[in-house]
């Protein structure tokens, strides 16, 4: 199944960044490029990346410049995200190029790639919240509270990867099928972005 193996690239892109914990660390994805997996590795490895630049932004004592820079690399970073999700629509779109579409088919409400997007993220989810679940130094009562909303996580997990995969089957079968919209994001573009563009005048 699709979203088994997609989970378990995520896992090892999230321990992988671990290993070093820090946002400037290059990947070093371990797949072959011409391989799905190497798009999904990507994929998390930003996503990782971002979660700690999140974090970072968040420190009250932030000075205001590098504040400013981090804001910019969250920019790129999402940017990249993005492409990162159309890429592997791309890949999806070639592999079920040659199903027939019923003529009853639906259309669902977010492509495959933005589901496996959401998959990414609920590994990030379950990675932090198991850290803090057994964190030694927090509290009994940090803990339970931290392994209640743990379960949660991993219910969620359950219902989402089957939900890719039942979307993936009934796209295999012609029962839905695919439509990918470029996504327009309009705050990095200099002629969509009013503050930027005023800015050229």
């Amino acid at each position: 199944m699709f979203s088994k193996l997609a989970y378990s690239v995520f896992e090892q892109s999230i321990k992988d960044y671990h290993q070093f914990d820090n946002v400037d660390q290059p990947i070093n994805n371990p797949f072959p490029k011409d391989k799905f997996e190497h798009l999904l590795y990507h994929k998390n490895w930003i996503d990782t990346v971002q979660w700690h630049f999140e974090d970072i932004i968040r420190d009250p004592n932030i000075d205001p410049v590098d504040a400013l820079t981090l804001k910019r690399r969250i920019d790129a970073s999402n940017q990249e995200r993005t492409d990162m999700v159309e890429y592997i629509d791309s890949y999806f779109l070639q592999k079920y190029s040659h199903v027939k579409v019923k003529e009853d088919a639906k259309i669902n409400s977010e492509s495959p790639a933005w589901a496996f997007d959401r998959l990414s993220i609920l590994a990030l989810k379950i990675y932090h919240m198991r850290e803090e679940a057994t964190r030694a130094e927090a509290s009994q009562d940090h803990r339970d509270k931290c392994q209640a909303k743990l379960n949660i996580l991993l219910e969620q997990r359950t219902d989402l990867s089957l939900a890719i995969d039942d979307l993936l089957t009934d796209i295999e079968n012609g029962d839905k099928f695919m439509k990918v919209y470029k996504q327009m994001k309009m705050y990095n573009d200099d002629d969509l972005n009013p503050v930027l563009y005023q800015n050229k005048k």
